[in-house]
């Protein structure tokens, strides 16, 4: 059935002093677990830096100036079948001389929401910004970053968790509402599988699809018509999976049990997202190279006010049910892939060309997961770039 966008509004994110005061006094009356000496990282977050970041929060925080922040945003909502939508809606400033600015979405993925791409928006709307200096020309784009229903400050789909696909068919309505009959779209994560199935259902909306990663390798053929590149993709992905992946194997299984802790334990909340944000970026180990407290904060603060993130584990469950034969479909769209190289896994030129009409395909030396955040500059140009070769 066709989605309908029945309201399209302006939206200020708040949150209130009553649910900052309730923060504040679980964060101080966290209950914590035992610690083993030299233990560390490796069995998840530290809980020596966790004890340390859950007092910064409930005494060092600024709540005042993160919602100043929020009021910032080029925030709108939308209601898309009974569900409010949050997104991020910032259009080009172009100067004379320069080539009309392009319609793009933005997809987020797990654990974060639109937060991903805020350092983004004024380098991709903005010609005059530096990202938009670098010789890959001076496009901008009239950006749209929604909350999937879920996340951020989106609501809780009204009915079960959706999956990737359904989430793109409800951006292709969204992007209607907004006067935007054909678009670009970029995303990473599950972002990445969003953006897929908006050029896979919608192939003649979608000008052109970036992603930052290709997802986890499904194949089902004779492995003899791999290339060796390939082939040591595929090992090196299910090492992965059995070294770091059991955090999706929960969500994708028994969600609702996590949910409950997450839910109610702030500092329990923190200790899931901090380690996949330290485990997922180019680091080193050491987060705070990459993010400040502030910035973790304020991702951690927005999951715990909005209390969505239950459903957001659930959307793990949904996306495992996604038919196989959906996921081998190949992406016939001009497609772009930036492979950040301290991603967790990184596939060959090869992989890339066999999943979708690879036309761009670059590992920068920087960044990593969430490269939008942890480097905005380069990744502006990044898309510039890819767009500047279509």
């Amino acid at each position: 059935m066709a989605q309908r966008v029945t309201d399209l509004e302006s939206f200020t994110p708040r949150i209130s002093d009553a649910v900052v005061d309730d923060l504040r006094s679980r964060l101080r009356a966290t209950r914590w677990v035992d610690a083993p000496d030299g233990l560390g990282w490796d069995a998840g977050t530290d809980v020596t830096y966790l004890r340390d970041l859950v007092a910064y929060w409930a005494d060092g925080f600024d709540f005042s100036a993160h919602q100043a922040q929020l009021s910032a945003l080029p925030s709108r909502r939308a209601t898309i079948d009974g569900t409010r939508v949050h997104l991020l809606h910032a259009l080009a400033t172009p100067r004379p001389g320069d080539a009309p600015p392009l319609p793009l979405l933005l997809a987020h993925g797990w654990p974060d929401s639109a937060w991903r791409y805020r350092k983004v928006v004024p380098l991709l709307t903005d010609p005059g910004a530096p990202a938009a200096s670098d010789g890959a020309g001076r496009r901008t784009f009239d950006l749209v970053v929604p909350d999937m229903p879920g996340f951020g400050f989106s609501d809780i789909p009204t009915g079960p968790a959706l999956d990737n696909r359904t989430v793109a068919a409800l951006w292709a309505e969204l992007m209607t509402a907004l006067g935007y009959d054909r678009f670009l779209v970029a995303g990473g994560d599950m972002g990445s599988h969003v953006a897929r199935f908006l050029a896979l259902d919608f192939p003649d909306r979608v000008l052109a699809v970036h992603r930052t990663d290709a997802g986890l390798p499904l194949f089902a053929g004779d492995p003899a018509s791999l290339t060796p590149q390939e082939r040591d993709w595929l090992e090196e992905s299910a090492r992965w999976r059995t070294a770091e992946g059991g955090y999706a194997a929960v969500q994708a299984t028994k969600p609702q049990s996590l949910a409950v802790g997450l839910t109610d334990s702030p500092a329990g909340l923190a200790a899931w997202v901090v380690e996949k944000l330290r485990s997922w970026s180019d680091c080193d180990g050491d987060l705070e190279s990459v993010y400040t407290r502030d910035e973790v904060l304020a991702l951690l603060t927005e999951h715990w006010a909005v209390g969505t993130f239950g459903a957001g584990l659930r959307a793990y469950r949904a996306n495992a049910a996604i038919p196989r034969e959906q996921l081998a479909r190949r992406v016939e769209v001009p497609s772009g892939f930036s492979v950040f190289t301290g991603d967790v896994v990184r596939p060959p030129r090869a992989w890339l060309d066999r999943v979708a009409n690879t036309v761009y395909a670059t590992e920068p030396p920087r960044g990593g997961h969430f490269a939008p955040f942890e480097q905005p500059e380069r990744y502006a140009q990044e898309l510039r770039s890819f767009v500047d070769q279509l």
